[in-house]
């Protein structure tokens, strides 16, 4: 071997040796630059995501129902609420794009609607908050509320705010049947300032009157509380109100129609304030007995007998008086206590003429005063008590009209689900 091959071969000896060297140097630099970037990496990614931390509010913003709920209540479901801030906007609004009014607690810490919602209807919040440090956060949420077909209502009589007579029983009829009952009263609750015993009676499946065992209390007053908001009345079926009612009774009058001495005295407070001539319904068409309580009242109205079954021979009424002056309700059939012009005069007091219902002496177009008629209606309150007497008919069932007086207690609680 020449000094040259030599040379050449220790050259590449020393290069193979340098190159394994390298290799190794250079391997250990990758596997030292690879833990490096490794860790430096971590550390930078902890370091940014601490950073974004650092960035970010500390606000934690909550909004019910979940996103994407359905059957969500139209009463108490919408809410916005925030933890380590204030809220600064909320909006509401349906799919239809008509924004919901609603306001922000006076320590900007919840939001909500400011009446009820609409069944059936697609809603959508979005909701913004800062912290401490200014920051801001921001959450959204879309739901859907319960439908009409999963939902029932109640609509009730009297009026919140209306003072009415001391018959007046607390009367719910729902739109939907209810087969849940128990938890469907439990869920309703009726008191008075009187402190009077309210107990609920059922009639059917769609409604439910409350009532004392005897007449409200005059110059009292009753509560209506209806907590049905999310109260399953029916399979898959539930309730959506939330809401309180208050209403008056006013002064105690009961009048007592005496069929057979065909006249009616009417009592305020114990004491008869009149006695008025009367004519009820004939030998044909005997007048209800039982206690009958005013449901409506109208200055006039049509009367036509083909609407409760008095028709002649070509399914015409037999009577159709378009402008009965002084007319109030009875009974869901037809029985009215109403002003009569049409009669003679003479036939007050003294027989029975009607189709059933009771006949005041009146005058055409109810502008007359001076006549009974237009005295008892001007002296008449909804919920006022008419005690039918001595017609000879039946008592009226208690469910035709707002007539349950004509239940004794035990009957009336026997009706209770609770």
């Amino acid at each position: 071997m020449t000094d040259s091959m030599r040379r050449k071969r220790g050259r590449r000896g020393l290069a193979a040796v340098s190159a394994l060297v390298g290799g190794v140097l250079v391997l250990s630099a990758c596997s030292s630059d690879d833990g490096d970037k490794a860790s430096g990496g971590k550390e930078s990614q902890n370091q940014v995501d601490e950073a974004a931390a650092k960035k970010s509010s500390a606000a934690q913003i909550e909004i019910a129902p979940k996103n994407g709920s359905d059957n969500a209540s139209t009463n108490s479901a919408a809410k916005v609420t925030v933890s380590d801030g204030t809220l600064t906007k909320v909006t509401m609004k349906s799919d239809a794009g008509t924004a919901v009014a609603g306001q922000i607690s006076a320590d900007k810490k919840s939001w909500k609607p400011s009446g009820q919602l609409e069944r059936a209807t697609k809603y959508e919040i979005s909701a913004t908050a800062t912290d401490s440090e200014g920051l801001k956060a921001h959450e959204n949420s879309t739901f859907t509320t319960v439908s009409q077909a999963n939902s029932f209502i109640g609509s009730f009589t009297p009026e919140d705010g209306s003072t009415v007579g001391v018959g007046m029983p607390v009367s719910i009829n729902f739109d939907k049947a209810i087969t849940n009952k128990k938890d469907v009263q439990s869920a309703i609750k009726v008191s008075s300032s009187s402190g009077q015993e309210i107990v609920g009676h059922w009639f059917g499946a769609n409604r439910l009157d409350f009532r004392p065992e005897d007449y409200w209390k005059g110059n009292s007053t009753v509560t209506l509380k209806l907590s049905l908001d999310g109260v399953e009345g029916a399979d898959g079926i539930y309730g959506v109100q939330d809401k309180t009612v208050q209403f008056k009774i006013g002064r105690n009058q009961v009048s007592i129609v005496d069929a057979k001495t065909k006249t009616m005295k009417i009592t305020r407070d114990g004491k008869v304030v009149k006695t008025i001539p009367i004519s009820a319904g004939s030998p044909e068409n005997k007048t209800y007995n039982g206690k009958m309580v005013i449901s409506e009242k109208f200055k006039e109205t049509r009367m036509n007998g083909a609407t409760v079954g008095f028709t002649d021979g070509d399914g015409k009424g037999e009577y159709d008086i378009k402008d009965v002056p002084h007319a109030m309700r009875l009974s869901n059939s037809g029985t009215f206590i109403h002003g009569n012009y049409w009669g003679s005069p003479s036939i007050f007091g003294s027989a029975n003429t009607s189709h059933g219902c009771i006949g005041l002496q009146d005058a055409k177009g109810a502008g007359d005063k001076s006549t009974p008629g237009s005295w008892f209606y001007e002296n008449s309150i909804t919920g006022d008590v008419v005690d039918v007497r001595n017609t000879g008919d039946k008592v009226i069932a208690p469910d035709n009209g707002l007539n349950g007086w004509n239940m004794d207690w035990a009957q009336w609680k026997a009706g209770s689900a609770v």
